[in-house]
């Protein structure tokens, strides 16, 4: 196997530009904040310590999200009574120059929306919030170990499924 050394400034590098997209990730996977903080922590070391077996068959994103993602499973299985995410403030609304009833609506439709994702079977959750972060049904597919139409069938499913959580919630 030909491995390549990273430096730790290198690893600094990396870690940084993947930063909140790791911390994002974390709310598929943990549910309270202190879970998700540990689980950032555990991700964060769990890449330092892949980058060496890193050859660059894949992109460094597609590289980083997928220990990132084992590392997430193993801890949702290790932490179960995590019933899901907190998306609360990955959700929130980027523009806070809205008036503050604008403001409460969004955060409104914000939390309807990180709700019904809490919903999702993880299966589905998985490939929605690595969608969210702007990853393609290739990318997703190297992340998780399925195949690119495994991917599309699931957040097709997946869209349904909130389309429905979420016309439900408004006629309520």
């Amino acid at each position: 196997m030909n491995h390549r050394t990273v430096s730790p400034s290198e690893c600094q590098a990396i870690l940084e530009r993947h930063r909140d997209a790791l911390w994002r990730l974390t709310a598929g996977y943990a549910r309270q904040r202190a879970d998700r903080e540990d689980l950032y922590q555990e991700i964060l070391l769990a890449v330092w310590g892949a980058l060496r077996r890193f050859r660059g068959d894949c992109s460094e994103r597609t590289f980083v999200y997928r220990v990132a993602h084992n590392r997430g499973i193993t801890h949702r299985a290790r932490v179960h009574r995590a019933r899901g995410p907190s998306l609360d403030e990955v959700l929130a609304p980027a523009d806070q120059r809205d008036s503050p009833e604008v403001e409460t609506i969004e955060r409104e439709r914000a939390a309807g929306l990180g709700e019904a994702i809490r919903q999702l079977p993880l299966a589905y959750r998985e490939v929605v919030m690595l969608r969210l972060e702007g990853l393609s049904s290739r990318e997703i597919a190297e992340i998780t170990g399925i195949n690119e139409n495994n991917v599309d069938v699931r957040l097709t499913r997946a869209r349904l499924r909130l389309r429905k959580a979420l016309t439900e919630e408004e006629t309520r």
